[in-house]
């Protein structure tokens, strides 16, 4: 199989698989096949034993002969990758081309150089990177598929790189200033909403919305979260958003 054509798995929304240059969804076998081989996508560094497999497919519903579906369902799945990308018998392995691209992969770490663009105030590189990881986890996990127990973590994992993305790309539209004021307002509401109890939500859209010269409005996010945080933990806002609360209420700058 020729190893210098794309290879990009989509796992984030829409089900893509294009193997060496070619598109394969397709051809993987049911819906089984599929959760197979996206299980095997994100354990890929590693070789997975068949009981293992059993579980991730059928969870507590394996058929009475779970053992020989698994291995008619590994046989359709390697004659639709080649049997030097499915490799194994009694453990299975994925072996994908050295430059393959897998979207979840590539969103985790995206917003790790994003955070860390963040810290040495590199903002171009930061807003490029938090928008890279935010587009992929913005999207649902293997959507519809929602009776195997261990999507939950990977979608807990998803869930908090989606937040992290918002966080670090409304950082770098801060950092940017001008034109990008507003799209730190947009990624702070959008954090906000999404987890009313992470107050750098709050935090960077007071910063947004004073950077814009709309103080009321950064003040009424700060009663919000003020109530928000009484309300569902029973504690005051973080020194941060006192801090700023207070500058705001001073007159003075708030965007460090």
């Amino acid at each position: 199989m020729e190893r210098d054509a794309h290879t990009y798995v989509q796992l984030c929304g829409h089900f893509v698989v294009e193997l060496c240059g070619r598109r394969i969804e397709q051809r993987l076998p049911s819906r089984q096949g599929r959760t197979l081989f996206a299980y095997l996508v994100l354990q890929r560094t590693r070789a997975v034993g068949r009981d293992e497999l059993i579980e991730a497919i059928w969870a507590s519903a394996a058929p009475k002969n779970h053992a020989q579906a698994l291995t008619v369902l590994l046989s359709k799945l390697r004659a639709a990758l080649g049997a030097d990308v499915l490799v194994g018998r009694g453990e299975v392995r994925l072996t994908l081309p050295a430059d393959a691209r897998v979207d979840v992969e590539q969103a985790l770490a995206a917003v790790h150089r994003a955070e860390s663009a963040v810290v040495q105030q590199d903002w171009a590189r930061a807003w490029s990177a938090a928008l890279c990881a935010r587009y992929v986890a913005d999207r649902p996990l293997l959507p519809g598929q929602d009776d195997l127990p261990w999507l939950d973590g990977w979608r807990r994992r998803l869930d908090d790189t989606f937040e992290r993305a918002l966080e670090a790309y409304a950082a770098a539209c801060l950092g940017l200033g001008g034109t990008e004021l507003a799209g730190a307002e947009r990624a702070a509401r959008r954090l906000v909403e999404h987890n009313p109890l992470r107050e750098t939500g709050c935090s960077m859209l007071m910063q947004a919305l004073a950077a814009r010269g709309q103080v009321p409005e950064a003040l009424r996010v700060y009663e919000r979260a003020r109530t928000v945080l009484r309300d569902e933990l029973g504690i005051p806002p973080g020194p941060v958003l006192a801090r700023l609360h207070t500058r705001l209420l001073e007159g003075r700058q708030i965007i460090e």
